[in-house]
């Protein structure tokens, strides 16, 4: 993996841990950032639909 652009979310403020996303041609990689070392990789149409699916709450009993 070429160096990587990460990037966290505003609403993590200053929080050193946290979850980073960077985006490398079709591919989009996930990590947290206390380790780095360990990323998920998936594409932009994957996460794409994971994303729809949770802005309709679909996953929102997996937070409380």
């Amino acid at each position: 993996m070429e160096k990587l652009n990460w990037q966290k979310s505003s609403y993590s403020g200053d929080a050193a841990d946290c979850v980073e996303i960077a985006s490398d041609g079709d591919s989009i990689h996930i990590r947290e950032s206390d380790e780095p070392a360990i990323a998920v990789t998936t594409t932009k149409a994957k996460l794409a639909t994971w994303l729809q699916a949770a802005k309709t709450g679909e996953f929102d009993h997996l937070t409380h």
